[in-house]
């Protein structure tokens, strides 16, 4: 099972030694009938990251609208490192 919310990069911050600190948040247009489904299940809410992969976080613009997508981890490798 999964969930998908529907997100806006608000600010980023690049800092000295070359990451960037990237927040994204909830936007709602009353226009877009896509917004209001999102609106009703995440009305507010703040994901922020740091990414110290330059051509991941070049694609991350203020503006810009993201889906994030939540899939549980299988009990099997929840405790594993990625590869």
């Amino acid at each position: 099972m999964s969930v998908r919310a529907k997100f806006q990069v608000q600010e980023v911050t690049t800092y000295n030694y070359g990451g960037k600190k990237i927040v994204l948040r909830p936007q709602y247009d009353t226009t877009i009938p896509e917004d209001q489904r999102f609106c009703k299940a995440t009305p507010t809410g703040e994901f922020s990251m740091t990414v110290d992969n330059p051509v991941a976080a070049d694609q991350l613009i203020p503006g810009k609208f993201f889906y994030i997508d939540l899939t549980e981890v299988p009990e099997s490798t929840a405790g594993q490192s990625p590869a």
